[in-house]
């Protein structure tokens, strides 16, 4: 058994404000709109022979709450069904206010739009696995997002001309 030297309680350096490093900090993380419709029910519940179409779009805004916290918010719709058969259609808007640290002004934006939301997403899929799941369908288990990419495509359609914090 090696002695750290603190009691035996090594804590890790996680980068925090201490070690001069970037740290973010989850202040809150809340559900800001929740939707699920079931339209056709219960007719829609009946067993099917092919599985429905399942569309998914995914947006992520912030905006600056102080000067060390921002509130990010992960939109998240699913729609399954096609063109009128709408099965069902889930969305919502989870959000969390994070506190920043010694995060660079030039990867600021990045950090936001990436990080955040991939820690937020956890939560909100959690939250539509299980609304689908009450809505009578078996759960909805979205596949992993690659923020980095929908980050990169936003910057591409925005120009580079208008920053995504507001």
């Amino acid at each position: 058994m090696s002695d750290s030297g603190n009691g035996g309680n090594a804590r890790p350096n996680l980068g925090g404000p201490a070690g001069g490093g970037p740290s973010v900090n989850v202040l809150a993380q809340y559900v800001k709109d929740l939707s699920f419709e079931n339209p056709r029910a219960p007719v829609s519940l009946q067993s099917r022979q092919t599985s429905p179409g399942i569309n998914i779009s995914v947006n992520v805004s912030a905006r600056q709450l102080s000067q060390a916290e921002i509130e990010v918010t992960l939109t998240m719709e699913a729609r399954a069904g096609a063109d009128a058969d709408v099965l069902f259609n889930v969305e919502i808007a989870y959000a969390g206010v994070f506190r920043l640290n010694n995060v660079p002004q030039e990867h600021l934006q990045p950090f936001v739009m990436i990080e955040c939301p991939r820690l937020l997403f956890p939560f909100a899929r959690q939250i539509v696995a299980d609304c689908v799941r009450d809505g009578g369908f078996p759960p909805l288990m979205i596949d992993p997002i690659d923020f980095v990419a929908l980050y990169q495509q936003n910057v591409a359609q925005n120009s580079g001309s208008e920053t995504l914090l507001s």
